[in-house]
């Protein structure tokens, strides 16, 4: 069976991932299982610059295909913020998502409402010769005062979908994997895997 390596340790992250692809015909793997433990500086300008560097590490490490992504949350009452730095964007080395989602709200305090918002994610697809494919992923929301639902992970609790009235956080894993941004971005690179895979035996 051919490999597929998902360069993250985010559990949350994983279980989307693996709910998403698990019908392929294809093996999941993880950096843990194949004990790779690499950090990848995410220096990139872009979305897709930070996907693909850690694709083409993941991919270097392990000979495999490689699916990765970047994600971040753009507010619009923040010009983008956090955007690129949505993962360490709370001035504490040592923060918590719960201390990301404090910092944000924190920020947004004082500026009227709504605070429009959209997650945006890209995936690239980089095979171990380190050439990659991407797709991309945008789900438009709000930001909420109050957190809601127990669900999810990062920013999701308060994150309100449009039109929905419910925060990401409060979606079952099969309605996260129908509306989020990073299923829109895992959903459209499954033709790019299944090309790849039938395509080309390097990479099984």
């Amino acid at each position: 069976m051919s490999k597929l390596l998902i360069a993250s340790n985010n559990q949350g992250k994983l279980l989307e991932i693996k709910a998403l692809l698990g019908d392929m015909d294809v093996e999941l793997l993880t950096p843990v299982q194949l004990h790779i433990n690499i950090e990848v500086d995410e220096v990139g300008k872009t979305y897709a610059e930070n996907a693909a560097l850690k694709g083409r590490a993941f991919a270097r490490a392990s000979g495999l295909l490689t699916l990765a992504d970047d994600t971040g949350l753009e507010v619009d009452a923040l010009n983008g913020l956090p955007g690129l730095r949505s993962a360490r964007f709370a001035p504490q080395s040592d923060a918590t998502d719960a201390d990301r989602r404090a910092y944000l709200l924190a920020r947004l305090q004082g500026m009227p409402r709504p605070w429009l918002a959209r997650f945006r994610c890209t995936v690239a697809i980089v095979a171990p010769s380190g050439k990659a494919r991407f797709t991309e992923g945008v789900c438009e929301g709000e930001i909420t005062p109050q957190e809601r639902g127990r669900h999810g992970f990062g920013y999701d609790p308060i994150f309100m979908i449009s039109g929905l009235n419910r925060t990401m956080a409060e979606l079952s894993m099969d309605e996260k994997n129908r509306l989020s941004h990073r299923a829109r971005a895992v959903r459209a690179a499954r033709p790019i895997l299944e090309d790849l895979l039938s395509s080309d035996p390097s990479i099984k």
